[in-house]
């Protein structure tokens, strides 16, 4: 269940557009600037993030990337499961050497569930507003 750095590079950008961006749009580039992520890396990111509905993207002279919706309503897990291809332990979900089994008589695979479980209920908890908060503190930004 480890985290990939397009989850950790992806939730670090919202983090940044939300607080960076709650008036105006903000540009890849300053993104990358702040966050220490190339420009490259970013531009990966983005789209899955708008096609979840998570940013949207202004054209133009002064555009950009801002938060779409409310950063209360927006969760980790979902920008987590909008970026990661499995944000899941697939352990049990296919053959493998080290398990023959597709897990249907396999006891650990309860396991896996509860901590999976675990796992997204906890995502699920912690809003983009709470991170952008806990951001401007650390980093002294009023």
């Amino acid at each position: 269940m480890k985290i990939s750095t397009k989850g950790k590079y992806g939730l670090k950008a919202m983090i940044d557009i939300a607080v960076f961006g709650k008036d105006n749009c903000i540009s890849i580039k300053s993104i990358a600037e702040r966050q220490h992520i190339s420009e490259s890396y970013l531009e990966q990111l983005i789209p899955p993030l708008k096609k979840a509905g998570l940013v949207k993207s202004v054209r133009g002279a002064g555009g950009g990337y801002r938060i779409a919706m409310d950063p209360k309503d927006i969760k980790v897990g979902s920008i987590l499961r909008a970026l990661e291809d499995s944000f899941s332990q697939d352990c049990c979900n296919e053959k493998t050497a080290a398990c023959p089994e597709t897990c249907t008589c396999c006891v650990s695979k309860s396991v896996w569930e509860k901590m999976q479980a675990s796992l997204n209920e906890a995502a699920d908890s912690i809003n983009l507003a709470e991170l952008a908060t806990e951001y401007k503190e650390i980093n002294n930004i009023e």
